[in-house]
């Protein structure tokens, strides 16, 4: 009988869990740095995240490009501005390829459970492979990985075809059918025009109308590729200027009144000029201030709605009988397809229910009145346990591949000094994190987030609080949150007497 053999990251230093940007960047600075003790978890069949699971048609980046990628990777190959979904998941795949982690990558290993043991003082994670364990655990799982199907009657009994937009299903042939498309958000405004071009009749179910500005997207010219081989200080340049120009416009979410103004005018101008007709043009107008959801880039999607075989329908999808989805208006529309383009879990995360810290308590449990945690990355109860692109990194204005690699900064700082303090416990006092949670809380209150006058995913419904949003600067969160202090660490005494 043949024997398998043996799993040598059965036994690591660090776990992480996650293949996306943030597990990926992890790995690649360890790897840089000469560390081979850690393992990556994932769930699927391939690293990329987000960018692997969203194949729909039209996906592409809503962050420009240069800026959507690893400061210490940059691209000289980006074909275009906003690049395509492909390029991105192509970006990812190359740099776990040659940045070496293809030895580190577990596939088909669902963290099904992860338990910090007090005996042992390490983590052990339960998975379809098999048990790992590590002395730190990594949670970079990622906000938008779990899709979220909307709470409508008769969803389940569709007698069309049916699915999210995370889970395009390429093989169901789309041409010439009655597609109707559930959501106006960032995903949406993509696939709508792509629809719009092949199918017999699409209708669009419109909760709220959002706001879009001008994308201006543009190919990167043969020449300005090669300048960017050759130096590749020209990407660094052009990476900070995207930046800053971003940076700057938190102030509009601050609600300053020039900033606001501006971004307003931009948005509705672009509204005004290319929908001429003023009945759908004020279906298409938000009652809410700018800011509030996610303010969206797109030049195709309103002219997909002018199309003569598109509807808009301005009232949400209320249920559906059978083939017939019927919208909160009252109309009924018979469709062959339905795609649900209604995001992801972001505020209850699923993961959550399967990490559970001292006394065996879930962090699900610990964040029952919502997410939280210090430097937006520790959790008092979690010995540790550090999280990427979790609780307080979500942007409205800039690249959160930036805030990552704060958060990897501060995560390598807090292992060096672990290692230079015989591996002492790390974990996060609680009054530490609550005064971090309560200051953010502060600081959003003077948001558009929370006075704008909408419901959004940034939000969560259990208590109103902006929980997943940074409510800063881009920028301020670097000086903020990448310096490690071991004196915020309280999980074992000594941590305190340094």
């Amino acid at each position: 009988m043949p024997t398998s053999t043996p799993d040598a990251l059965r036994d690591v230093s660090v776990i992480i869990v996650g293949a996306g940007f943030s597990g990926l960047g992890l790995g690649i600075q360890l790897r840089r740095r000469g560390e081979t003790s850690f393992v990556i978890l994932e769930r699927a069949d391939d690293v990329g995240g987000s960018w692997r699971d969203n194949t729909y048609p039209g996906v592409a980046c809503d962050v420009p490009s240069p800026l959507y990628s690893y400061s210490f990777r940059t691209n000289p190959d980006w074909s275009r501005m906003f690049a395509p979904g492909q390029e991105i998941w192509d970006y990812l795949r190359t740099a776990a390829r040659e940045e070496g982690l293809e030895p580190h990558l577990r596939f088909g290993a669902d963290m099904l459970e992860a338990r910090w043991s007090e005996t042992d003082r390490r983590w052990t994670v339960r998975t379809p492979r098999g048990e790992f364990h590590g002395d730190v655990l990594v949670a970079a799982t990622g906000h938008l990985t779990d899709i979220k199907l909307p709470d409508v009657p008769g969803l389940d009994t569709f007698t069309g075809e049916l699915f999210h937009s995370a889970r395009w299903n390429h093989d169901f042939p789309l041409d010439g059918k009655r597609i109707g498309v559930v959501g106006t958000g960032a995903s949406a405004i993509q696939i709508v025009p792509r629809l719009a071009e092949i199918a017999e009749r699409l209708v669009v179910f419109q909760r709220s109308a959002p706001y879009i500005q001008p994308r201006r997207d543009r190919d990167f010219s043969v020449a300005e590729k090669n300048l960017f081989r050759r130096d590749q200080r020209t990407v660094e340049e052009m990476r900070e200027m995207l930046f800053w120009y971003n940076d700057s416009r938190f102030a509009a979410r601050r609600l300053v009144d020039d900033f606001l103004a501006e971004a307003t005018w931009q948005a509705l101008s672009h509204l005004e000029r290319q929908v001429p007709d003023p009945e759908l043009r004020a279906k298409l107008t938000p009652d809410y201030t700018i800011g509030c959801k996610r303010v969206l880039l797109s030049d195709d999607y309103y002219p997909a709605l002018q199309r003569p075989n598109v509807h808009l329908e301005a009232a949400a999808l209320e249920r559906v009988a059978g083939s017939t989805a019927f919208s909160a208006s009252g109309q009924g529309f018979e469709l062959d397809v339905l795609v649900v383009a209604t995001g992801f879990e972001t505020y209850d995360l699923p993961s959550s229910y399967r990490i559970f810290g001292r006394e065996g308590r879930s962090l699900a449990d610990h964040w029952s009145n919502g997410m939280q945690a210090y430097n937006s990355i520790a959790t008092a109860g979690f010995p540790n346990l550090f999280l990427l692109n979790g609780p307080g990194t979500s942007l409205g204005h800039n690249s959160v591949i930036y805030m990552i690699e704060a958060q990897i900064d501060h995560l390598l700082a807090a292992l060096d000094w672990r290692s230079a303090h015989d591996g002492l416990v790390l974990e996060v006092s609680s009054e530490i994190e609550n005064a971090f949670a309560r200051r953010l809380d502060e600081m959003a209150t003077e948001t558009v987030i929370i006075r704008g006058g909408c419901s959004s995913w940034y939000l969560d419904p259990r208590n109103g609080r902006a929980t997943l949003s940074w409510p800063d600067f881009a920028h301020r969160f670097r000086d903020e949150c990448a310096p490690f202090d071991p004196a915020a660490y309280a999980g074992d005494e000594r941590a305190l007497r340094v």
